[in-house]
């Protein structure tokens, strides 16, 4: 698994219209396993005490830990996780096999012909509904890390963090998290941030978002650029 997630975050760098069409299928294929076994993981979890709630919290961890004594006497529970482990294990088989008959490293190892474009611009813009897993559970799942709590506690700052292998749909994932809870708040910007970013160019362009851009801010320094979005940003949410 770890060489395919090598390889998908090597795909995950060229521009998408210069991809093979078998290695955008694999690296479709690849997602969807992930997503496999996130689920396996998710129902494991809630079948350790025979469809005791989902394990949400620490305290339930607790609990989780005191039952996994008891696991492996319960025969039905014990065949039906070495089952979905059996098909998991199958299709990474499989996409391992793909990977070396669409020629996949080799195909992405190629050079662009032409200077490659950041995949997170195609990510912002791509549908929902060309990706795997994406819509329903897992935006549902980030908006509501976004916005429980009492009044009090939706005005403090909140940062959630989504991680994963390049390629998987995280920068989507968060764009249409985005797009269904902009309308709640007074003021907002999605900014894209690349691994070398400077951090003017991100007070930039989140200045641009909220359309607060004055040509001679490009003289200014960090803390006046950050200073001008305390004068507005005060007492909004």
């Amino acid at each position: 698994m770890k060489s395919m997630y090598a390889a998908l975050r090597k795909v995950g760098e060229v521009p998408r219209d210069q991809l093979d069409e078998q290695v955008k299928l694999w690296a479709g294929e690849v997602r969807e396993l992930s997503f496999n076994m996130e689920d396996v993981v998710d129902k494991f979890l809630v079948r350790v005490d025979d469809g005791s709630e989902p394990v949400a919290n620490s305290n339930k961890i607790k609990r989780l830990t005191k039952k996994m004594t008891g696991l492996f006497t319960k025969g039905k529970t014990h065949h039906e996780i070495a089952n979905a482990i059996k098909d998991i294990n199958k299709q990474v088989q499989d996409v391992a096999s793909r990977r070396v008959r669409y020629n996949v490293d080799n195909i992405v190892a190629m050079p662009a012909a032409v200077t490659p474009i950041d995949p997170r611009l195609r990510a912002l813009y791509t549908e929902v509904t060309e990706l795997v897993g994406i819509a329903g559970k897992r935006d549902q799942e980030l908006m509501k890390l976004l916005s429980q709590g009492d009044d009090e506690s939706k005005k403090k700052l909140k940062i959630v963090t989504v991680v994963g292998f390049g390629g998987l749909g995280k920068t989507t994932l968060v764009k249409t998290v985005y797009d269904k809870i902009k309308g709640e708040f007074d003021c907002r910007a999605f900014v894209s941030v690349g691994r070398n970013a400077s951090a003017k160019k991100v007070l930039i362009d989140i200045l641009l978002a909220l359309d607060m851009y004055e040509s001679h801010f490009t003289i200014l320094g960090e803390t006046q650029l950050i200073d001008k979005l305390r004068e507005r940003l005060e007492n909004k949410r």
